[in-house]
């Protein structure tokens, strides 16, 4: 949730939410343009879809995984996660992904993504899966036999070299080959189908999102925006430490800024908070997006924002203990060691993600008392899913060690010669705006989270905000009242 800042009302932006010229005029085609290769697929799946056994939404556990998410004191929570098991009916392979919202209907676009991107990647899976016998015979004929090593690590660039793509053909496994491909296109038709959504505007909403598939020793990320995925592992002297999987993809990193403002788009950062680097439309002081990447957010998108995925690979090993999956709620107040600590020392595998929303809560009311909690949701996938359930971690040994993945090829969040691990976070800005410190109640299910209304919707930079607002614009959604101005807004 929560990366969008207001500045004081201004006259409204051609096109924008408050507008009732905004319209989108293309959607009666859009149910035949949207997954045109397999269409039948998404539909034939979408109606049942939370009674599909081994999908979790809510807040829960399973054997080899746990979900929480909370709602913070801004209002209605955007943050939504996932976990499938037995994806896309194949054995030993699951799909995770957590997603953070923004904007006046940021929370709808999360769900919305949450319910149809693992469908989209399943489908268009189905489709690239009969070109492995094409991968398998180019590596045989390149490299002579696939191998990939433990810790390696491939990004995918916005627009894949040929070069690139063979060095990765004789490199990685066809696994990988095959899903990287199956991820940018879900993710290319997942953002053209929130575009001509007949029902939610995402205009000026949006939602970041890190999934991942994992099956048996092999592991994809593809990860939009500045949520995050931290690996818990043992290095050599079996310490645990935390490896961060992915970039957040901020407007501060030097590739994702050159691309905005060749675009036109602006990236610069508010007085008030100079850590926060935001995106800014040519000749509007909004929506100042906290973020380079990104679902929805139409305003920005001819002017730098993309939704390509920055797709990464890792083996897993047997000293891969476990993966947490987060948004950043969590990440703005606990350090990547700080959480896999609190993960590997939950009283019980199906608490752990519970366990850590909550020293997370207790984080942001110590740090920043004046501050406004934001939505915090979080998925931890164990790996090793036949140890013991009831403990996390067999060592009292915690060498908290950060260490940023190390990334081969083209890394699309940084260029050659610059810190790979470069400014993955950013701090928290110094302004606040006082709250009280009721206690925070979870939400339970997806209609309680509708119902839910914030007494202080009044959203305005000016009177100060948390660092984690991602759009600066725009005002909160205020359940039933928004409803009805968007309805009115459409006739």
């Amino acid at each position: 949730m929560g990366s969008c800042f207001s500045a004081e009302s201004r006259s409204p932006i051609p096109g924008s939410p408050s507008s009732p010229g905004l319209g989108i005029r293309k959607r009666k085609s859009s149910r035949k343009k949207l997954g045109s290769r397999n269409p039948s697929f998404d539909y034939r799946r979408e109606e049942p879809l939370h009674r599909i056994p081994g999908r979790l939404f809510l807040n829960g556990s399973s054997e080899i995984a746990s979900l929480f998410t909370q709602q913070g004191k801004k209002g209605t929570n955007q943050d939504a996660m996932i976990v499938w098991e037995n994806f896309a009916s194949r054995a030993d392979t699951i799909f995770c992904g957590v997603f953070d919202g923004h904007g006046p209907y940021g929370h709808m676009v999360a769900k919305r993504v949450r319910d149809s991107l693992p469908l989209k990647l399943s489908s268009h899976w189905e489709v690239n899966i009969t070109s492995e016998e094409v991968l398998r015979e180019i590596s045989i004929n390149t490299a002579g036999s696939i191998n990939s090593e433990d810790t390696s690590f491939v990004s995918a660039d916005e627009e894949p070299r040929a070069s690139a793509d063979l060095e990765e053909t004789e490199k990685f496994p066809e696994f990988f080959q095959t899903l990287k491909e199956s991820f940018l296109k879900a993710f290319k038709v997942m953002d053209r189908e929130l575009r001509m959504h007949a029902t939610i505007d995402c205009f000026c909403s949006g939602t970041t999102a890190v999934t991942l598939i994992k099956q048996g020793q092999h592991l994809v990320i593809g990860n939009v925006g500045d949520s995050r995925a931290v690996l818990g592992t043992r290095d050599k002297d079996d310490s645990l430490v935390a490896m961060q999987l992915t970039v957040d993809l901020k407007p501060n990193l030097p590739a994702e800024a050159e691309r905005i403002r060749k675009c036109k788009g602006r990236v610069f950062a508010l007085h008030d908070e100079p850590e926060v680097a935001r995106v800014w439309l040519p000749n509007y002081d909004s929506p100042g997006l906290a973020m380079a990447r990104a679902f929805g957010d139409f305003c920005l998108k001819d002017f730098g924002l993309i939704s390509v995925p920055d797709i990464s690979y890792r083996r897993l090993t047997d000293k891969d203990e476990f993966i947490v999956l987060a948004t950043d709620g969590i990440w703005d107040v606990l350090s990547n060691e700080e959480v896999v600590e609190i993960v590997a020392s939950a009283p019980a595998r199906s608490s752990a993600a519970r366990s850590l929303v909550e020293s997370a809560v207790r984080a942001w009311r110590r740090k920043y008392p004046t501050s406004k909690v934001d939505d915090c949701a979080v998925v931890c996938l164990f790996l090793d899913s036949n140890s013991n359930t009831n403990g996390i971690s067999t060592s009292s040994t915690f060498k908290m060690k950060e260490q940023l993945t190390s990334v081969e090829g083209v890394n699309i969040g940084t260029e050659k010669g610059d810190d790979p691990s470069g400014p993955a976070s950013l701090p928290r800005s110094g302004t606040v705006r006082t709250t009280s410190d009721e206690e925070i109640h979870p939400e339970e299910s997806e209609d309680d989270a509708s119902k839910l209304d914030d007494s202080n919707t009044d959203w305005s930079a000016l009177e100060g905000v948390s660092r984690v607002n991602t759009l600066l614009t725009l005002p909160r959604f205020t359940p039933g009242k928004d409803d009805r101005k968007a309805a009115g807004a459409r006739k």
